[in-house]
């Protein structure tokens, strides 16, 4: 359990550390066009997270996401227990990530963000990537194992230039975005609708994954 615990917060600061220092660095690189910047944000985070779910995945099921493991834990493919640890674990290493990413800018460590990330269009936006991430997740998984670092990359690509919220589609991420007053934060009273919008986005994609993607093959009866 050490391990698997070591291993979801190790990802989520590498994750976290990837989405911020990419964002200070686009825009330091392309001052003004914030459609580059975002550019490389994407491609650094599609990067990082197939990195990421290949070298953890068989240490913890590479989560780095709360909202990821609620939805096995509401399979019943984790326990309460577990999943509690991995949720604390994911928080505390995207915090950390997001520190990690100020030291190496030269920033400071903790900042309040200034970004504003509010409205119905961006939490509807939300809700369509976290409910995609599940999916995702669940739908690759359960037909391809091998795919499923690929499969979540490219997802999340696709998410930050399709959803009107660039797609954090990550509670522990989203709260850590909130300590960030950079390219990548969010406003910290932006941060509870997005959380709220996750959770009902993950519920979605549970609920459509229980009918989709059963545990067991379901018989062809067509």
């Amino acid at each position: 359990m050490a391990r698997k615990l070591l291993a979801e917060y190790l990802g989520a600061a590498l994750l976290v550390a990837t989405v911020i220092g990419s964002g200070v660095m686009g825009a330091a690189l392309s001052p003004g066009n914030a459609g580059v910047a975002l550019l490389g944000n994407t491609l650094a985070t599609a990067a990082i997270l197939y990195v990421l779910i290949l070298i953890f995945g068989p240490v913890s099921g590479a989560h780095f996401n709360p909202a990821v493991t609620a939805v096995f834990a509401s399979r019943g493919e984790i326990s309460a227990p577990r999943a509690a640890g991995y949720a604390a674990a994911q928080v505390a290493g995207a915090l950390s990530g997001a520190a990690l990413a100020h030291a190496m800018f030269g920033l400071d460590l903790i900042q309040a963000g200034a970004t504003v990330r509010t409205g119905p269009g961006q939490w509807i936006g939300e809700i369509v990537a976290t409910f995609g991430l599940v999916l995702t997740i669940l739908g690759a998984a359960r037909h391809q194992p091998g795919a499923v670092a690929p499969a979540v990359a490219l997802f999340i690509a696709a998410g930050y230039w399709f959803t009107s919220s660039t797609s954090f589609a990550n509670p522990a991420v989203t709260i850590a975005r909130g300590f960030s007053d950079t390219f990548a934060g969010i406003r910290p009273v932006d941060v509870a609708p997005f959380l709220a919008a996750q959770t009902a986005g993950a519920a979605l994609g549970a609920g459509w994954g229980a009918m989709l993607f059963p545990t067991a093959p379901a018989p062809d009866r067509a």
